[in-house]
């Protein structure tokens, strides 16, 4: 299985879920380090949705992108990417000021 990167977009399994929570196999960003990735098995991903609702917390993804739509900067999860059946299908450069806003955005959360 490849190892997701920081930056990657990815189908992911977000199954099961629970509330207002994302689910189903959905497009996602890859926020942790490949190291952090290797090493646990895990990715810390942000949802993206194409329904968009102008929310403070959405960042919208850049055109040109596997995806289109907005990453979901508040349904941060660690999800075990071997038993979720990822597929990589693309990556954002990580000191783009996409990613730069992505992060700013959890590290506000979890500040």
């Amino acid at each position: 299985m490849p190892i997701p990167q920081r930056g990657d977009l990815i189908w992911l399994d977000f199954d099961p879920q629970a509330g207002h929570e994302q689910a189903g196999r959905i497009p996602a960003l890859v926020l942790s380090e490949a190291d952090f990735n290797e090493l646990t098995g895990f990715a810390v991903v942000c949802p993206i949705t194409s329904q968009i609702k102008e929310y403070p917390f959405e960042v919208a993804l850049p055109g040109g992108l596997a995806f289109s739509g907005v990453v979901l900067t508040n349904q941060m999860k660690s999800l075990d990417v071997q038993k979720r059946k990822i597929k990589i299908m693309g990556s954002v450069p990580v000191d783009s000021p996409f990613m730069k806003a992505v992060l700013r955005n959890t590290r506000s959360i979890l500040a």
